[in-house]
C-alpha cells in the first residue's frame, strides 16, 4: 500500500516546465484551486461554483463532493506558460476592436461582445491563422452579420489548462500583423449611421388608389430596425416619365439614399427598372443571385444608392434588401463582386 506522499508524487504531471498536482479532496484544505469548477443542475444552472484561485476550506467540501470532485489541481506554473484563464483574456485582448467588450475570463474561455448595433467585421484569413496554431481556438460568427449590442461575436478558448506563452505571443502577433496591414481589428463591428431615405411607391393600382400600399409600411418598419428612416414617400402611376420625374424630385431633397418599389418584374407594364435607368443612374445589378429578392435592383444616382425594390420585401423577413441595405448604412460601395458573392449562402426559402 502507498503512503500518502508517494501517491501524491506520482499525481504529479510535468508540462513544460510547469507542475500539476493532483490531490484528493480531503487534502485540498488550504491549496489554491487551479482553475474554476462548474456545478450542472439540469434544467436549472449551469455555472461557476468556485473560481480559480479559490483557497479551499473545509466547509467546501461536501459542495466539492456533490459535483462530484474526489480529486483537485493544484498548479505551479513556470515563466514560460500561461494558465487557460490568462492565455484566453490575453488572445481576446489582442483581438479585439473598439467596438468590442471582453468578458471575464472562465473556465479558459473569454466572450467577445459588441457594444454597438451594426455589422461584425471579422477577419476570417486572422482566424484560420490562429486556430493553426494548436494548444488555442477561436470561434467566431460569420463577418457581415447583423449584430446588436450585448450580442457575442467571437470566443477564445485554451484547450489545455496550461498553454505554452509561445503559442498565445503567435496570437498576439497575427492580431498585430493583421492591425498593421488593414488598420482595423481582426474582431470588431461597423456602426449603423442613420439615414433618410426617399420612397417612391410605383404602380397604377396603388396611385389610382384601388389598392392600398403595403410597400411604405413595410420599408419604413426595415428601415427602423436599423436605426434609420423614410422621410418622405411619393407615388407615381406605371409610366417611365413620371417615375423619372419623381426620382429626379427625390434626389433634389437630398435624402442619403432613394428607394424606387414596384414593378420590377418581366412584365411588360412593368417600368421601374428603365425608369431608373433613364433618370441616369448607374446599375451596379438588376438581379441578385438571392431568394427571395432576386429581382432587386442596385444602383447610384451620382453618389446617391438607389435601389429598385420587389414585391418580396412586402412580405419576406429576409431579402436580398436586407443584405445590401445594411452595407451601405455602414458605407460600403456595393460594386459587381458584392452582388455576385450573394449567391453563396443566398438560398433564404
Amino acid at each position: 500500500m502507498m503512503a500518502p506522499g508517494q501517491d501524491r508524487q506520482e499525481a504529479t504531471t510535468v508540462i513544460g516546465s510547469s507542475k500539476l498536482k493532483e490531490v484528493r479532496v480531503e487534502e485540498a484544505v488550504g491549496m489554491v484551486l487551479a482553475h474554476d469548477l462548474t456545478q450542472i443542475v439540469p434544467g436549472e444552472f449551469k455555472g461557476r461554483l468556485f473560481r480559480k484561485g479559490h483557497v479551499v476550506t473545509a466547509e467546501d467540501l461536501p459542495r466539492l463532493k456533490d459535483i462530484g470532485k474526489e480529486n483537485l489541481y493544484t498548479i505551479e506554473l513556470a515563466d514560460t506558460d500561461l494558465h487557460e484563464d490568462d492565455a484566453a483574456d490575453r488572445m481576446a485582448r489582442a483581438l479585439a476592436g473598439e467596438r468590442i467588450a471582453c468578458g471575464e475570463p472562465a473556465e479558459g474561455k473569454v466572450t467577445l461582445k459588441s457594444t454597438v448595433h451594426g455589422l461584425a467585421s471579422v477577419a476570417k484569413e486572422a482566424v484560420q491563422a490562429i486556430n493553426r496554431i494548436g494548444d488555442i481556438a477561436l470561434a467566431t460568427v460569420v463577418d457581415r452579420r447583423v449584430v446588436r449590442p450585448g450580442e457575442a461575436l467571437a470566443a477564445t478558448r485554451a484547450i489545455p489548462l496550461i498553454v505554452p506563452k509561445t503559442k498565445v505571443e503567435q496570437v498576439e502577433r497575427v492580431a498585430r500583423d493583421f492591425r498593421a496591414e488593414r488598420g482595423a481589428a481582426p474582431v470588431d463591428v461597423r456602426p449603423f449611421r442613420p439615414m433618410k431615405a426617399g420612397l417612391l411607391t410605383t404602380g397604377t393600382e396603388v396611385y389610382s388608389g384601388r389598392i392600398a400600399d403595403k410597400f411604405g409600411p413595410a420599408v419604413s418598419a426595415k428601415l427602423a430596425e436599423f436605426g434609420s428612416e423614410v422621410g418622405e414617400q411619393r407615388f407615381a402611376p406605371d409610366d417611365r416619365h413620371t417615375i423619372v420625374k419623381e426620382i429626379h424630385y427625390l434626389r433634389k431633397q437630398g435624402y442619403d439614399m432613394i428607394l424606387v418599389s414596384g414593378g420590377m418584374s418581366v412584365d411588360p407594364d412593368d417600368r421601374t427598372p428603365g425608369a431608373i435607368s433613364a433618370a441616369g443612374a448607374d446599375i451596379v445589378s438588376y438581379g441578385t443571385p438571392m431568394l427571395p429578392g432576386s429581382m432587386l435592383l442596385f444602383g447610384y444616382l451620382g453618389n446617391v444608392p438607389i435601389f429598385g425594390l420587389p414585391g418580396c420585401v412586402m412580405h419576406d423577413p429576409y431579402t436580398s434588401f436586407d443584405v445590401l441595405l445594411s452595407r451601405v448604412l455602414v458605407g460600403d460601395t456595393i460594386g459587381r463582386e458584392d452582388i455576385v458573392e450573394m449567391g453563396y449562402g443566398g438560398l433564404h426559402r
